[in-house]
């Protein structure tokens, strides 16, 4: 709902900017318990309860939620190299502030302990109509609205023809990127048993309205006009009955895990939990990126056959990997092909994810960013990790001691590691 990137004064072309945003909770910081004290956070640094804050590169806004901080680039980056360390610095500053509230920034994309249907409150303040048409369709008391916290990577096209192959090549990569980004295996105060919960209930927070989140990989669609007949159109209809104030006929509306913005000639990835540390998210979003520049330039297979296949099947490989991260079987062998992956039995999303570090991804020059990758690929997504430090059943207090150490993760900028310093 916020606005990372600003339009430019004309179009960037594929791969010439990105938009980054990094969503965190702000919570209590000796129990965890959820401080809903954004406003008052902008109200400390400029003196007046605003949506967005601005800082050169990097800016805060609020979110739905009164306990959530979004920090974004202000307008589009040219490179992703060293971003984490501008968004490390704000992390800092803002724990920085809260310190007086006995508070902290705490990352993952779902607050373990959170009870959405007590604790919840909406922002009051600036551009809070939205907000209140949000909660009055959809009440926006539970975990698919006030209790998830994504990294959105926002990507730039020139024209249709740009549209096209980044739409195409996005798509695919789609139903395999959350096997990296997942931290969420915790609601509730118990262990769900999927690795991804946080897109488990976002897929599931707008059923009310099925086209707003269609099937959450959006739809084989591959030109403006195209984009605006399926899948706009549809789900401003379907909402108008419930929005007769036109609040929400945006192209904000759309909930797929992948929206395009023609607004501003961005499509917005959406479905990434946010990491322990701004230096993992940036070694999961340069990863994707070097995996659609390999799509785009057709390494493996032609851009038609990228642009082939329909939603369910990719669909269906998502769920998998909501359910398993990278230890889902990737049984559909014309998917594996489509990276280049000669695979005789079946094999999981994570040696996939193997295959195209390997293959496409040289972060040499990064030494932090590719330890950081390769952690999550040698040693597991982040939901994974908090698993192994967890331990099979887990207290509310074990639950509280290993999110402590992810924030000391967050404030230090480092990788979690059970026994291992950040």
């Amino acid at each position: 709902m916020a606005e990372p990137m600003d339009k430019p004064k004309k179009p960037l072309h594929l791969f010439e900017g990105f938009g980054v945003e990094l969503e965190y909770m702000i919570v209590q910081h000796d129990t965890l318990q959820v401080l809903p004290i954004t406003d008052k956070l902008i109200y400390d640094e400029v003196g007046e309860y605003l949506s967005d804050v601005e800082f050169g590169d990097i800016a805060w806004s609020n979110e739905l939620v009164l306990h959530v901080v979004e920090l974004k680039t202000q307008g589009p980056v040219k490179s992703l190299v060293n971003l984490q360390e501008k968004f490390q610095k704000h992390v800092q500053k803002i724990n920085s502030m809260l310190s007086k509230y006995n508070a902290m920034l705490l990352p993952t994309g779902a607050h373990p302990l959170m009870n959405p249907f007590t604790e919840t409150k909406l922002w009051p303040h600036e551009h809070n109509a939205v907000y209140e048409a949000y909660n009055r369709i959809f009440d926006c008391r539970g975990h698919g609205w006030a209790n998830l916290q994504s990294t959105h990577l926002n990507l730039p096209f020139y024209d249709d023809a740009e549209f096209e192959k980044l739409h195409a090549a996005i798509r695919v990569l789609l139903p395999i990127m959350p096997a990296l980004s997942a931290s969420t295996p915790i609601l509730d105060g118990a262990i769900t048993g999927l690795t991804d919960t946080r897109l488990e209930v976002y897929r599931k927070n707008q059923q009310k309205i099925p086209s707003i989140t269609g099937k959450v990989v959006p739809e084989a669609v591959f030109s403006y006009a195209a984009y605006e007949q399926q899948v706009l159109q549809p789900m401003y209809r379907e909402v108008a009955p419930y929005d007769p104030d036109g609040t929400l006929q945006e192209e904000f509306l759309n909930s797929r895990g992948a929206i395009a913005r023609f607004e501003r000639n961005t499509i917005e990835v959406r479905l990434l939990d946010i990491q322990e540390s701004p230096l993992a998210d940036l070694a999961i979003l340069q990863a994707i990126v070097m995996v659609l520049q390999a799509l785009i330039a057709e390494r493996w297979v032609p851009l038609q056959e990228l642009k082939s296949w329909h939603e369910d099947r990719l669909s269906a490989i998502l769920l998998e990997v909501i359910a398993k991260g990278q230890e889902a079987i990737l049984a559909d062998k014309d998917y594996i092909r489509l990276f280049g992956y000669d695979c005789s039995e079946d094999c999981t999303v994570g040696e996939l994810w193997k295959h195209l570090v390997q293959d496409v991804i040289s972060l040499d020059e990064q030494p932090e960013v590719a330890n950081a990758l390769n952690i999550i690929v040698s040693r597991g997504n982040l939901s994974k990790r908090i698993l192994t430090a967890l331990g099979t059943a887990p207290t509310e207090e074990k639950i509280r001691e290993v999110y402590q150490q992810l924030a000391v993760c967050l404030q230090k900028g480092g990788v979690f590691l059970q026994n291992e310093p950040c």
